[in-house]
């Protein structure tokens, strides 16, 4: 006897958009160049600390906003196990539907590249340089509104890069290092700028040497990208022993990390767990 099936109609269901919970957007205008960005926060549950809580700043929001917000939601409910501590996470993205946009070569460049004019598609590479304008936009507009709205620890805020998101967050380590307390780049594009990341690297060691700084760093590569030719596997790890060697004289802790078979994209998740252990510990003496 054949079994009797029921054919349901798509009216016989209720369907609803499925959105991340306890997170909100809104579209944040710059004073300076008046560019737009897409700003995505996901708060924790429950009370906050007495100090507030710690804030990952996230670049490239519309691709990694929701793996960084699922993987500390499943991982900051134990603390005690996870070595983990729930934080906000604010998302830097821009009004695309897509992971990625255009606008990015801008605000994530120090510099107008001289070497590459063309990207992988053979498109011809959109406008750079605005580095120092995106960073005075996080800094100076999109932090205190960050501030006014949730309860922050402005002794543990984290900035996260991937890329040129990577590129970026050397760029801010070395430029302004007192803006974060934990940098995290991933696969950073440091043949982008080469030459004047290198003149802003010991202007950096030269002026914390002064002044010392307390942060922490972790590079992140995966390991199949070492047969790129840009080479910049080599040049992380050369830079973070270059760190390494001084971290005593300046108060930079640095930390390398290449992950076992992957490459540039696939990275991105392992790396954003690494990242949460590595920002996010319970016991901040520690650091």
């Amino acid at each position: 006897m054949e079994p009797i099936i029921s054919e349901a109609t798509p009216s016989d269901f209720a369907y609803h958009q499925v959105n991340i919970p306890h997170a909100e957007q809104w579209a944040m205008t710059s004073h300076e160049g008046r560019r737009t960005y897409r700003i995505i926060v996901a708060r924790p549950l429950g009370e906050p600390p007495p100090d507030g809580y710690p804030v990952i700043y996230l670049l490239d929001g519309n691709s990694v906003f929701g793996t960084m917000v699922e993987a500390l939601r499943l991982q900051c409910r134990r603390p005690d196990h996870t070595g983990v501590i729930p934080a906000i996470v604010v998302g830097i993205g821009y009004e695309t539907n897509g992971p990625y946009a255009p606008e990015r070569f801008y605000d994530l460049t120090p510099l107008p590249s001289t070497e590459f004019r063309k990207r992988s598609d053979n498109e011809r590479i959109p406008e750079q340089g605005g580095a120092r304008e995106f960073l005075h936009f996080i800094e100076e507009e999109l932090k205190p509104r960050i501030e006014g709205r949730f309860p922050v620890d402005r002794t543990r805020q984290v900035l996260f890069g991937h890329s040129l998101g990577g590129l970026f967050t050397v760029y801010a380590l070395f430029s302004k290092p007192e803006s974060f307390q934990y940098y995290i780049a991933g696969s950073p594009s440091l043949h982008w700028n080469k030459e004047y990341l290198l003149d802003l690297e010991r202007e950096f060691i030269a002026l914390t040497r002064k002044l010392p700084v307390h942060v922490r760093v972790l590079f992140g590569v995966g390991e199949l990208e070492k047969s790129h030719e840009c080479g910049n596997c080599a040049r992380v790890q050369a830079l973070t022993e270059r760190l390494t060697a001084i971290s005593t004289d300046i108060g930079v802790r640095a930390e390398y990390k290449e992950f076992e078979q992957e490459g540039h994209v696939s990275v991105l998740p392992v790396l954003i767990s690494r990242a949460l252990r590595f920002a996010l510990h319970p016991h901040s003496e520690e650091e």
